[in-house]
Order: C-alpha cells, then structure tokens, then sequence
C-alpha cells in the first residue's frame, strides 16, 4: 500500500472509530476516561485481580518507605554491644568471621581492628529498646517501633543489594516493590498516581530510575518522581500561550490518533500511554495544592523540623509522605542518600541523623495523631548494615566501615506490624545472627501480607516464566505481625 493510500485508510478507520459508538476504540477510550473503570474502583484487564486472584484482609493501605541510601550503621544506631567497648582496637576473630566474603576496600587489609561504636545508647519506652544518643526523636516513638535486628541479604555491594532490596532480584530490569504495589491493588486516587518518589541528600550512591521502575509489568505501574525544585514534576505547567482548554483540546487529538494505533498494532503499551496522558492532565490540578504545605499549621511544621518548608529535604519530603497518603497514594518511596560511611563515620553519622532523625519520628507522631497509623505501614532502612572491625586508620575518636551484609538493622510501624518489639539478634560483634534471622523476601513477603496479598500470588508471566516480587523464596515473620 503507498503511503497516501495508508494514510486515506488510516484517516477512515479514524473517522468509523470516532463515530461508531460500538467500535472498539469508542469502548477501550470510554475504559480509560470512565472513572467507573479507573483503578481503585474496578479491576483492569493487567490487574491480577481479573485472574482470579485472592486477597487476605489487609491491615495496611499503603505503605511509606524511607530508605537510607548507603546503608545506616547498625552498630551506631541500634545495635547496642557494650562488651565490645574492652575489645577496642583488637583483630575481629577469625570464629566471628567464619571466613565470609570481603568487599575490595578491606581486602587487602593486614587487620580488621575491632572498632566500638563511641556513641552511648540508653533504653526507651515501655518496650526497652536501645537507641543511640544520635537518635533522641526516634528513641521517644520506640513504643511505636517494631526492630528487627536480624535483616540479612545477598549483595555485598550498594547498586545490587539496593536493587534486590527494591526489586528482590540483584539484576537490573525487575519491577520495583512500588510498581508491584500498584499492579496488585491499584490506586486510591484517580487523580494522583499509585507509585510516586522522592529524593533527598547529597552525594553518596547514585540513585537510578529503574529502582522505581516498572520492569517488564505495564509501564504506567512505574514510580513518578517529584523534582526537588521548579515543577514537582516535569511539564506539569503549561508552556507559555497554552492554557487548559488548549492542553484538554491537544490531549483529546492525540489520543484519538493513538485509539487508531491501539487498533491497528494491539499493543497494550499505547492503552498505557493514553491513561498516563490523561493521568498526568489531572495531576496539572491535584499536584500542586499537593505540595503546597503552606496551609499546614506551624504546629505541624515545628513537629517535622527547621527543614520542613525548604524543598526537596528529607524533612519536607516526609511532610508531603503524609499529604500523598492522605489523599489515597499506595506507594511512596524517599530515598535519603548519604549513609555510605567508610571513613569519618562519626561526624558523618552524626550529620546524617540531624538531617532525618526528627522528619522520621515525626511522620510516625503525624499519622498516629491523625488516625492513619493503623493503616499506614512505614518502613525505615538501608540496603545492608556496616562492619564491626574499621576501615582504614582506627583511632580512639575517628573510624570507618565496610559493608556488612550478614545483619542489619530496619524498623516497621504501622498497619499491621506489632509495635513496641525488638525481634531477632546477632551476636556480640554485631557480625552474625543468632536468632530469628529475617531475609528481604521474608521482609518483603511480610509486607505484602499486611496489605491483603500473598507474595505468592502475586505474580506476572513474562518470557514464560511466573515472575514475583519475593522470587521463589520468602516466608511470613509472624513474630512482627500484630495480633
């Protein structure tokens, strides 16, 4: 067919599915437009829901994530070893260290000196937890907290075990937790997305976009990151001599354009793209009383700290955590980049918890005030935790720390979790477990179960093979759930 032909073809094709109000394109667009079929109130074609599959009675309604980009220090923060204070300086015993993998910092190294944490931890609460004297906000919310003491992944390194972390998968291109969130229950809100991001904190691990990525699950599952200056998010204006109706007016063209297409290729990817199109004109009204905070009373603004109102800090970011899951958002992922400490911990530590210290205690403190506790899950961690013996020079006021996979420190709140626990421990040198031992599929397994899913089920068939979140592994801790 030459190419005026195709286009005469096209052109009354265009005409038969904009005047036919039984034609196919009439229906999917009336799918798309129809709040009726929106998520959130009906099941869509890609939702696992349409297959069949089965909900638990879910505790949570959506989850805030704050992950501590670089890998906190469980032995400065949480995890509280005082016999280690009389081994200062002293080789971590070969018994300890059974031989485990080493990163290419500290290979090399003639020792691994036994390097004590200088911070003092005191217990708090009812529960007795240990907190360090760098946390004096969170240690006043402990009876809210659920520790687990016993996290233990896979990557020994940061890109693949924050990607496995997120994705449950150490390789590039699986979807991301939120991403599978918003595939299995959808949003709350059909005119915000289910899945939006947040950055904060410089330097550090570089934070990619396929960490909120969609992978190989339909793309409008995929995270929507907020810029941290000008529009929250990008051409969420319009240009200059385009007003609303224009926009409305371009949009309705365009996507008369891509109902042709869909029925002429059949790929589901140009229905994803008409839905964005629209979501991203609605968000035009919703986003930005979104992120206007100036209407929040100062009491609330005093309760997230000085940095509340400058945007793009971690405090105000955990501020608009709240406003994004008040109006109804499943997922909402910060990522706080600055954790990775190999040298100069104790300064550096110690600025890193000015910054995020009192915003985390008070989101906990916000939600709770607000009744949204019982159904808001919070999950505050890093990718791993940090070794026991120094990297490079020790001395009595100045140390670093390698990577530490074997265990690490996390902390749940919130819908479903039992609060005011400790769960899992490891032993004097903060190097092994001991008890309880919690994977991230386990994590995230749990998670997944607090919001009504079985991690098992939840799946999607790509290259002929049933992909999850959890891999094939992950089992329930029941010993953090609530009762």
């Amino acid at each position: 067919m030459d190419p005026i032909t195709e286009l005469e073809s096209d052109w009354n094709r265009r005409r038969f599915l904009s005047r036919g109000v039984t034609g196919i394109g009439a229906i999917a667009l009336a799918s798309l437009l129809n709040p009726r079929f929106l998520r959130g109130a009906q099941p869509v074609e890609d939702s696992p829901r349409t297959f069949g599959f089965s909900h638990l009675a879910p505790r949570a309604k959506r989850v805030i994530y704050l992950c501590q980009s670089g890998a906190p220090s469980q032995l400065d923060l949480f995890d509280f070893k005082p016999n280690l204070a009389g081994r200062f300086g002293q080789d971590l015993p070969d018994s300890v260290r059974m031989g485990q993998r080493l990163t290419g910092m500290t290979a090399g190294q003639d020792r691994f000196p036994i390097a004590p944490s200088i911070f003092t931890f005191a217990r708090h609460g009812a529960s007795g937890a240990w907190v360090s004297e760098l946390l004096p906000f969170t240690a006043r919310i402990t009876d809210d907290l659920c520790f687990v003491k016993s996290m233990r992944t896979e990557a020994i390194n940061h890109d693949p075990a924050i990607t496995f972390l997120q994705t449950g998968s150490q390789q590039a291109g699986r979807p991301s937790f939120g991403a599978w969130l918003s595939y299995g229950l959808g949003s709350e809100n059909a005119n915000l997305p289910a899945f939006v991001v947040m950055t904060s904190g410089d330097g550090g691990q570089p934070l990619y976009d396929r960490l909120w990525g969609s992978g190989f699950l339909p793309t409008k599952h995929q995270g929507v990151k907020l810029n941290r200056t000008g529009d929250p998010v990008l051409f969420l204006s319009n240009p200059p001599g385009v007003d609303a109706a224009m926009r409305r007016s371009m949009l309705d063209d365009l996507s008369e354009l891509n109902q042709i297409r869909l029925a002429k290729k059949g790929d589901p990817e140009i229905a994803n793209r008409i839905a964005q199109y629209e979501l991203a004109f609605r968000m035009q009204s919703s986003v930005p009383e979104l992120v206007d905070t100036s209407g929040e009373p100062q009491s609330v603004l005093d309760l997230y700290g000085p940095d509340a109102t400058k945007p793009g800090t971690y405090a105000a970011n955990c501020l608009l955590a709240r406003r994004f899951a008040e109006r109804g958002v499943r997922f909402i992922q910060l990522y706080h980049r600055g954790w990775d400490q190999h040298t100069n911990l104790p300064k550096d530590i110690a600025n890193q918890c000015r910054a995020t210290d009192q915003p985390s205690a008070a989101l906990i403190t916000d939600l709770k005030q607000r009744g949204m506790l019982e159904d808001t899950l919070v999950v505050w961690g890093g990718e791993f935790g940090r070794t026991v013996y120094c990297q490079g020079k020790l001395t009595g006021a100045n140390y670093g720390r390698d990577h530490h996979p074997r265990c690490f420190t996390m902390w749940l709140a919130g819908g479903g979790i039992r609060p005011g626990i400790t769960h899992g421990e490891t032993d004097d040198h903060s190097y092994n477990i001991t008890r309880d031992p919690v994977h991230v599929h386990d994590l995230n397994a749990t998670i997944l179960h607090c919001l009504g899913l079985r991690h098992t089920d939840l799946t999607f068939r790509f290259q002929s093979r049933d992909h999850r979140l959890t891999d094939v592994a992950g089992q329930l801790v029941p010993g953090i759930l609530a009762g």
